[in-house]
């Protein structure tokens, strides 16, 4: 199941992109998906990324349960 979701690009990004995809003989909509995948993977792959992601999820997850106390 896919998960429609809004983009709004700048004029000038989304001229670029529909270039890129017809050169690509794809969809601006593939293109994104592609994008997003490739930095997806890339900053998984960042371990200092990793690393300040976790810290944040772990805050969030403090704060949620000093809500959830009252």
């Amino acid at each position: 199941m896919a998960k429609q979701t809004t983009v709004r690009l700048p004029d000038d990004l989304a001229d670029k992109a529909e270039v890129v995809a017809r050169a690509k003989g794809t969809s601006v909509n593939q293109l994104i998906i592609d994008s997003l995948v490739i930095e997806i993977d890339r900053v998984r792959a960042d371990t200092e990324f990793m690393s300040r992601a976790i810290e944040l999820v772990e805050r969030d997850k403090e704060i949620l349960d000093e809500l959830a106390k009252g």
